[in-house]
């Protein structure tokens, strides 16, 4: 997200939804249809795939207290979720605490692996779909919402089964003193949005209010050390809460495939991310200091994204997206491949690989089950294809929905923070998800 979008964002909570006629409601659903048919897009679920997923949401309390006795509970640990305030699933949720000489940070992922699963009507459903598509107020689920917006989702004081991921991190130089990945039980205490977050972590006198503190503190530091690694940030004046989110869930991938590459050596899905080529990354830097109130410290010229970095520290607000957009066109795509030869270049990470988001990648669902069995699927060169091109498809899908949008005169910020709705003449309310007048909505979400 870019930072115009995460401050129109930051402003949405109290808006309602755009407000659009009918027909511009059958002109998006027309190019909506157009893109899926362009893109091989999955609207609707197949009727075998709902039906898994509604038998697989009977029960759950029963089935939990089953799998208690079989993983760790974690339950009396003090948890909690930070999202968008229209987020419907809560994937990922954090934990810490502070030692003497280290930090201990879990970061619990929903065990959607529990539920899909090799062999079952869902998880074929999602590696045909490869991930979840956002278009603005339209998205296009990976997993059935039946299915990710329950038993999935990590809402407050409710038992739930997860994936977690524990590690001890050194005081002092931020590295891994310990990892420990296991099956665990856990019940968040709160749902925060990222404003709430941001209340939180000024309000001595609300709760959650040194844990948001502590786990800011190390997320602060990490974000501090990546940057003078030579971590590229293209997205430099986060507020606080998405520092905490965007650092705590780096790390814990990055722990993951660390222990599958170093300590198990097994294959997995690695997101391998070349890098621009020197006359790429010069003519990218020859852009950047021809904007206006740009410059770029000669100390950082060691390094190219540490020159990105400093130029979009030191730019002044309506520098940031040309800066951003002159080094994305020098930047090859990023893939998933078996192996992680090469690294992830603009997080400068030797080894990579994504984890903390199985409800909306397949990537990440693939590498759940390869966590638990330390086994790979037999076809996961062509699973790590399939990824790969799933995820451009999807983003091309969405650019050209958002140039659709402002053709017809919509701001695509403003609609994906706030969403639509569809009015007549009369200013009466005709669907409340911006689409035409009596369309039957059965994509169950």
């Amino acid at each position: 997200m870019s930072n115009d979008a995460q401050a129109q964002a930051g402003t949405a909570e109290g808006q309602g939804p755009v407000e659009i006629s009918p027909d511009v409601a059958r002109q998006l659903q027309e190019k909506r249809e157009e893109l899926f048919e362009e893109f091989e897009i999955r609207d609707k679920f197949p009727p075998e795939v709902l039906t898994e997923a509604r038998e697989r949401t009977e029960g759950v309390h029963d089935e939990i207290q089953d799998e208690i006795d079989e993983r760790r509970d974690l339950r009396d640990l003090t948890t909690w979720t930070t999202d968008p305030v229209d987020a419907q699933d809560f994937d990922d949720a954090v934990s810490i605490e502070e030692n003497d000489e280290t930090y201990t940070l879990w970061v619990h992922i929903a065990d959607v692996s529990h539920y899909v699963h090799p062999g079952s009507e869902m998880w074929d459903e999602a590696v045909k779909r490869g991930n979840t598509v956002y278009l603005p107020a339209y998205t296009i689920h990976m997993l059935p919402p039946t299915l990710a917006e329950t038993v999935c989702s990590l809402v407050p004081n409710e038992d739930r089964l997860a994936h977690t991921v524990e590690m001890e991190i050194d005081k002092e130089n931020l590295s891994f003193e310990n990892i420990e990945i296991y099956k665990s039980v856990i019940e968040s205490d709160e749902r925060l949005t990222y404003t709430q977050c941001e209340a939180r972590l000024d309000d001595e006198d609300l709760p959650l209010h040194e844990e948001c503190n502590l786990v800011f503190e190390l997320a602060d530091q990490m974000h501090q050390q990546r940057k003078e690694d030579g971590s590229l940030v293209l997205n430099p004046r986060r507020d606080r809460a998405h520092t905490i989110i965007e650092e705590c869930m780096l790390k814990a991938n990055k722990a993951v495939t660390h222990e599958l590459m170093w300590n198990r050596g097994v294959e997995a899905m690695y997101r391998v991310h070349p890098q621009p080529t020197p006359d790429q990354w010069d003519k990218a830097l020859r852009e950047i200091m021809e904007l206006d109130g740009v410059s770029i410290p000669s100390a950082s010229f060691d390094d190219p994204r540490k020159a990105v970095n400093a130029a979009l520290e030191n730019s002044p607000p309506r520098a940031l997206n040309k800066i951003q957009r002159a080094v994305l066109k020098v930047m090859p795509r990023a893939k998933y491949m078996n192996d992680p030869f090469g690294g992830h270049h603009a997080l400068n990470f030797d080894i990579y690989g994504h984890f903390t988001s199985p409800i909306r990648r397949l990537s990440d669902l693939i590498n759940h089950w390869i966590v638990h069995e330390n086994d790979v699927p037999e076809d996961l060169i062509e699973l790590c294809d399939r990824a790969s091109d799933r995820q451009k498809d999807a983003e091309t899908a969405e650019r050209l929905y958002k140039q659709f949008l402002e053709e017809v005169h919509l701001d695509p910020y403003a609609v994906n923070n706030r969403g639509l709705r569809t009015v007549d003449d009369e200013g009466n309310v005709v669907n409340e998800k911006g689409l035409p007048p009596k369309q039957a909505d059965l994509r169950e979400d």
